[in-house]
């Protein structure tokens, strides 16, 4: 594993497919930034960082023949990686907010951005994005975000955090590459925030509803039941979880 270490960048993610479009990256390439100026989220969102405490890299990672149909498996097998080693540094109340939020007790850890570069109907490589708040004190104007420490009471090594969670990855990564996606599958739902509990959504538009998150299907949509509609599959962006 090739591990670039830098100061800054504009964003992890961005770093390494600039890289790899001027010239091919061998796999297990990471970047490892102790500050983003301009740190990305899902659909252009942005992730804020803050230097000397939080953990921001990104992997380049080869695949062969892996259908783009399967790309929503990618998703499982990080957060469930992530979700594992914040287990195990005993977070309390670890859960996965589809599609790539990472919580401990409703409060914001981790969120992960996968970016894939297709040829065809197949994804042949793609950079993992992952952001971790470990040893923030506090946030303004975040209420919703926390930090390993703030969840623990323990400041934590960055890179042993980074190295912990690179070799989760790359465990869940191998029922990717096994063809085993009802594991991952699985191992994501049991870890959804707010599965089976009545909660409260609204779509892009502003209507609200109440419903049931019941799991995620085979392509990556949520799941949720509602009592006028039944099952309804949401993708990314076509719903919010307000409560």
């Amino acid at each position: 594993m090739k591990v670039i270490k830098l100061n800054a960048t504009h964003s992890t993610n961005s770093y390494l497919l600039e890289r790899n479009a001027e010239n091919q990256l061998q796999d297990d390439t990471v970047v490892w930034a102790l500050s983003q100026t301009a740190g990305r989220g899902q659909h252009a969102s942005h992730w804020q960082s803050k230097a000397g405490d939080s953990l921001t890299f990104s992997v380049f990672k080869r695949f062969d023949f892996l259908a783009v149909e399967r790309q929503f498996t990618l998703n499982y097998a990080v957060a469930v990686g992530v979700a594992n080693v914040l287990k195990e540094l005993k977070l309390p109340a670890v859960k996965i907010k589809w599609p790539n939020d990472i919580l401990s007790a409703g409060k914001k850890i981790s969120g992960i951005l996968i970016e894939n570069q297709l040829k065809g109907r197949f994804i042949r490589s793609g950079v993992i994005g992952v952001g971790i708040n470990v040893n923030e004190e506090w946030f303004e104007g975040l209420p919703k975000a926390g930090s390993v420490f703030l969840q623990t009471g323990i400041k934590f090594d960055l890179q042993e955090v980074m190295a912990a969670v690179l070799n989760e990855i790359r465990t869940q990564l191998q029922y990717v590459e096994s063809e085993e996606d009802h594991v991952l599958k699985t191992a994501f739902e049991s870890r959804l925030y707010r599965r089976d509990i009545v909660s409260v959504f609204q779509t892009p538009d502003g209507v609200r509803f109440n419903g049931i998150i019941r799991g995620v299907s085979n392509s990556g949509a949520l799941m949720v039941e509602t009592e006028e509609a039944g099952m309804r599959y949401f993708r990314i962006k076509e719903i919010e979880l307000i409560s």
